[in-house]
């Protein structure tokens, strides 16, 4: 993966193009077009229910996309898989790879950042602690760097699948691996879990700049308006003569939930947290 240098940029022929920019895809992906049999056809709700109406604010519009099955059960145990495309997918951050199984089967997975076009993985119990295989987190060793990480066994990788992203082995103890996720969060998961050894590719993907608003329309985002710019009826940080604070020592939701500025906002009684053992840090704590 080149570094932040090659990213691409544009000449300023307006104040939109002026800071703009994009990863260089010609030099990141193979260039193939996507496998067929493992696209559908994904329709866009826009953030609206049933009825028409709005549940998830600033959705809506976009380019049309077609979803890819990505494989995250990983259930093709200790037979060896090549890389055959790396390719962009448009519901994820993070580049997608055709992987052909040596029984001849093709899946979609997440591409780790030193994989590329002719790499192998495979899938056990005991295989080599090299980018791109998957092993239960009993047998990885502390220190180590993982991704696609499973919550429960066998259940298939619901951690970690991000642009860039890794976690990392702190500990292990009591039949747990305890894990360092990329929110700085410590948690304790099943050894009997699976994990990928590395991290995931495409790490440049937050120095892209959008530069436009009709970029991020196509992307499917609509506007945000600031809750202090709206009326009291609107908003809690709503009304005031002119440019006005919120009024309140605490920063609140449309809904009057606590929110932002290092606001505890995690459910009280969540099933989870008997396997927190530290939670994550926010704001300048975590760069600490």
């Amino acid at each position: 993966m080149p570094s932040a240098y090659f990213m691409k940029t544009y000449k300023p022929t307006s104040k939109s193009r002026r800071h703009m920019s994009t990863l260089p895809y010609k030099q990141l992906l193979s260039g193939d077009a996507p496998h067929k049999p493992l696209l559908e056809r994904k329709g866009s709700q826009g953030g609206r229910n049933a009825f028409g109406r709005i549940t998830t604010r600033h959705q809506g519009g976009g380019h049309k996309k077609r979803f890819r099955d990505i494989d995250f059960a990983y259930d093709k145990k200790n037979i060896p898989a090549r890389i055959e495309t790396v390719e962009y997918d448009p519901f994820r951050s993070a580049f997608i790879g055709l992987a052909l199984y040596k029984d001849g089967a093709r899946r979609y997975v997440i591409v780790p950042k030193e994989m590329k076009v002719g790499s192998t993985f495979v899938v056990g119990e005991n295989v080599s602690l090299t980018v791109g295989n998957r092993l239960p987190l009993g047998k990885i060793p502390v220190g180590t760097f993982i991704y696609n990480i499973e919550l429960s066994p066998g259940a298939g990788a619901s951690l970690v699948r991000s642009a860039g992203n890794f976690a990392e082995v702190v500990a292990h103890d009591a039949g747990y691996a305890q894990v360092k996720l990329p929110s700085t969060e410590i948690r304790k998961v099943s050894d009997l879990c699976s994990a990928s050894i590395g991290a995931v590719g495409n790490e440049e993907y937050n120095l892209v700049v959008i530069g436009k608003a009709g970029r991020s329309r196509w992307m499917g985002i609509r506007p945000t308006v600031r809750g202090t710019a709206m009326n009291p009826v609107d908003h809690p940080h709503g009304g005031g003569e002119g440019r006005q604070g919120r009024g309140l020592r605490r920063a609140k939701t449309k809904w009057g939930k606590p929110s932002g500025k290092g606001q505890k906002t995690r459910t009280p009684k969540k099933y989870s947290n008997p396997f927190i053992i530290t939670r994550r840090k926010v704001g300048k704590n975590r760069k600490g």
